[in-house]
């Protein structure tokens, strides 16, 4: 990294030490969003320049490249990219997960809060990536008092590398239709039809994921399903983002 004035400015040395000296403070960050295209912060396709001033745009800032490295699990995305509502949509949600993970940390690991933790987040994984939400199951299962740590450690990897994978609306209506079939025993045929109606709607794209969503969460508040009332997926976040109105 040198100067663009002066060449003979070298701050790679520099800019390093202050990264390094900074990630102790990033420690309980729940995400964090990078400047695009900076030689510093920028997380992807940040220019550099050969030694006759050629560009190539491959790089990443050096900032963001010991972020990225020392806590490989933090949410990450550029400012620019969340102006795309799909791309806003998955950090946020990303960051709640993560959030909600530091805390479950803090208060004290244990293998039941593990299984609860993954409980959860059951539906919210299987809109991401069905083979992950396969393989973090026996992980879960097969955790232990004495190998905890590695089995969590093993398990938020793979999760937010799952999450980061945005959902798609084939997904979505597939875990929709899930849950519309814990629901569906308590609804008349007038309901059944609207629920059907509009879980077909959202999947060709006429509404947004909140139409079918907001239903789905209307009928379960008539007829409470225990196992649903815990999906973190019916509500990731606070409602008042209104981030699912547009994806």
């Amino acid at each position: 990294m040198v100067g663009t004035g002066d060449a003979t400015l070298d701050v790679t040395d520099a800019m390093h030490a202050f990264a390094l000296s900074t990630m102790a403070q990033c420690k309980g960050l729940s995400g964090y969003i990078l400047k695009k295209g900076s030689p510093s912060c920028g997380m992807e396709r940040v220019k550099i320049y050969s030694n006759k001033g050629i560009p190539r745009n491959d790089g990443r800032g050096l900032f963001a490249e010991t972020l990225l490295t020392t806590y490989p699990n933090l949410p990450v995305e550029e400012e620019g990219r969340l102006n795309d509502n799909r791309l806003r949509e998955n950090f946020i949600q990303r960051v709640y997960v993560y959030h909600r993970w530091l805390r479950l940390c803090a208060d004290g690991l244990s293998v039941g809060g593990l299984v609860e933790f993954h409980a959860q987040h059951k539906f919210m994984l299987l809109a991401h990536d069905e083979a992950a939400y396969r393989a973090l199951g026996p992980i879960v299962a097969g955790a232990r008092a004495d190998t905890l740590e590695k089995s969590a450690e093993s398990y938020i990897s793979r999760l937010m590398a799952a999450l980061k994978r945005p959902a798609t609306r084939k997904r979505h209506t597939n875990v929709l239709m899930h849950i519309a079939g814990f629901v569906k025993k308590s609804l008349s045929t007038d309901d059944k039809r609207e629920l059907g109606q509009l879980l077909d709607q959202y999947r060709t794209g006429l509404v947004p994921l909140i139409v079918p969503m907001t239903l789905l969460r209307h009928h379960l508040r008539k007829a409470p399903n225990a196992y649903l009332n815990r999906q973190y997926y019916l509500q990731p976040y606070p409602e008042d983002l209104m981030l699912r109105n547009f994806v």
